[in-house]
């Protein structure tokens, strides 16, 4: 981009740019012609990819700050009233808006919900931080049209987010979030009016507690044996982390309604925007529970769980016979909370008619199996709990089937209906009562783990992430999806590819044949599978939200004789097959480096 170009776009923020903290941060890097970094803040602007947007916060166009939230609403703001013309017609049209821990989200939430209020919406604004699966839940309870939660979920403190909510409490997909786009783009003039003004006029309706109590309320009511938990419940000892984030409220709240002892680690309770004590509040990262950890050992707890920032990850650890703690991955918690959702239902007769279970493409095939066992139809989608939503939103307009467990490897799990995104409080909840079901049965969870591997097959699952930041990051990942698409792939980890499904073009073939296409009903998206010889499928897809480029691996090994022998020998062999397809996608990426 010529210099010109960029120092006219980030004059033009300048004048555009209200608050005068990003204004300044913009006005002099123009002064010292930093053009570097002017460039990386003006190349593009931030658009929606699979949570809205996100990145990091600053002055300029492809930064997080008020003014291109100021822009995003106004833009969602004029997409809601041509979406419902009757409801903003006679008045009608509402949102919730919600927000996390992190650094400005509060100021983004309210100049949010101010804009929205000035067009004529409704807007119910938290009074304080709330978790992102209770903005769904607020949706669906207030019978709202739109909604947004302020977060970047588990990034790094840097980094800040803008989720957009449709009226089914999902997470926008196509046509909306095109539709969005289009109508910010198309902004000239942002409305807003001062809270004063929106709180005299009805327009702005600050919530809280009348949410909380219902939300809590829901979560408990998942649970399929209250009396167990009511008998067992002190037995089992919790060591609790929200990370700096929004859970503490939630998760003590309900797992100390249920009588369980909760510790929350101290270092890690009060929310804290910096992220003081963790380099990424991410529960899917071991560092991120090592605090937890070492509370639990001292405690000799039970279990360790762990939300991020805006509570719909749910992490946990468990202690060997040995008091070890064991971290769990995103793909065992869901197959284990996914056997015990299936089980409970089928033993205690709630299993519905057509029961359908969810899981994203790049989550380990486990669920299928147990899926199988249990009756259960299990649909695969695309990457992203918007559109495990998209599947079940379709279950309830049709009939076709019963919703009963959906779950993405990024621990994302989601047991009730009332909430269509993924939620660490329902799942820290649920998790306990698993626990106290196979202690009730003599079986530690891992002890189980081990007994479903021996049952179902060994599972390993790997997941390899690159970044690729700045200007030429794009370029870069999407030479190296362009390479693997037209290179065909033969073998990777010595394994023949048998099968490639290419969704950004909806089809699949043979790569020995690749003439020899079919289609896939999946919608397009930038991910290409790769299926081999055995039952692995490697999965390559560029991140909707950070610049990133991220390979799955999800393997299964057959157990011989269901033994402790026969396992042992699958995670040997399945070990040394990943180490084999892990330095095959590494010299991809160094080749591209």
């Amino acid at each position: 981009m010529e210099k010109a170009e960029i120092l006219a776009r980030a004059k033009k923020y300048i004048a555009e740019e209200k608050d005068e903290r990003f204004r300044k941060e913009v006005e002099e890097l123009v002064a010292k012609e930093d053009m570097k970094e002017l460039e990386d803040r003006f190349y593009q602007t931030l658009e929606f990819g699979t949570g809205g947007l996100r990145g990091v916060m600053g002055g300029g166009t492809n930064r997080m700050n008020t003014l291109e939230i100021n822009l995003a609403t106004q833009g969602l703001a004029n997409y809601v009233r041509k979406a419902f013309p009757e409801k903003a017609a006679d008045g009608t049209l509402s949102a919730v808006v919600a927000y996390d821990s992190r650094k400005n989200s509060g100021v983004f939430a309210e100049a949010t919900a101010l804009i929205l209020a000035a067009n004529g919406i409704k807007a119910y604004l938290f009074t304080g931080l709330r978790p992102t699966p209770e903005l769904s839940f607020a949706i669906r309870t207030l019978g709202a049209q739109t909604g947004v939660v302020v977060t970047a979920s588990h990034n790094p403190p840097q980094y800040n987010g803008y989720k957009a909510y449709w009226d089914n409490g999902a997470q926008v997909i196509e046509p909306h979030d095109v539709g969005i786009i289009k109508e910010v783009n198309a902004v000239t003039e942002v409305k807003t009016v001062s809270k004063e003004e929106a709180l005299k006029s009805g327009k702005l309706v600050l919530i809280d507690k009348e949410i909380d109590e219902k939300y809590w309320a829901m979560c408990k009511a998942q649970l399929f044996r209250p009396d167990l938990i009511k008998e067992k419940a002190g037995d089992v000892k919790v060591v609790y982390t929200p990370l700096h984030g929004t859970g503490a409220m939630h998760v003590e709240k309900v797992l100390g309604d249920l009588g369980l002892n909760v510790i929350t680690v101290p270092e890690q309770r009060e929310p804290d925007g910096a992220f003081p004590t963790v380099e990424k509040p991410n529960p899917e990262e071991a560092p991120a529970l090592k605090l937890a950890v070492e509370l639990g050992t001292k405690e000799k707890a039970d279990v360790v769980m762990a939300t991020d920032p805006d509570a719909d990850r749910f992490g946990t650890a468990f202690p060997d016979k040995d008091g070890k703690f064991v971290l769990v991955t995103g793909n065992q918690m869901g197959a284990l909370l996914c056997e015990y959702v299936l089980l409970s239902r089928k033993e205690l007769g709630k299993m519905p008619e057509k029961p359908a279970a969810i899981r994203s493409i790049v989550t380990s095939n486990f669920v299928d199996a147990i899926c199988e066992k249990y009756g259960v139809t299990l649909y695969d989608c695309l990457t992203g709990f918007k559109w495990i939503a998209a599947v079940e939103d379709e279950f309830e307009k049709s009939g076709a089937n019963n919703y009963v467990f959906g779950l993405e490897e990024s621990y994302g799990y989601k047991v009730e209906k009332e909430v269509m995104d993924k939620d660490g409080v329902s799942a820290a909840a649920m998790c306990a009562e698993m626990t106290l079901y196979w202690r009730s049965k003599g079986v530690s969870l891992l002890e189980h783990l081990n007994d479903m591997w021996k049952e179902y097959g060994y599972y390993e699952d790997r997941a390899i992430s690159q970044y690729f930041p700045g200007v030429s990051g794009k370029s870069v990942m999407d030479g190296i999806m362009t390479k693997l698409r037209n290179d065909g792939v033969q073998t990777l980890g010595g394994k023949t590819v048998l099968k490639i499904r290419d969704i950004g073009n909806s089809v699949e073939f043979d790569p020995k044949n690749p003439a020899a296409k079919s289609a896939i009903s999946l919608p397009k998206s930038n991910v290409l599978q790769f299926c081999l010889e055995g039952g692995t499928i490697v999965s390559a897809r560029p991140s909707g939200t950070e610049p990133k480029i991220k390979f799955y691996i999800n393997s299964r090994t057959p157990v011989a004789g269901k033994s402790d022998e026969g396992l042992c020998a699958a995670k040997k062999e399945a070990g040394m097959l990943c180490d084999k397809i892990t330095a095959d996608i590494k010299a991809v990426l160094d080749a591209a480096n």
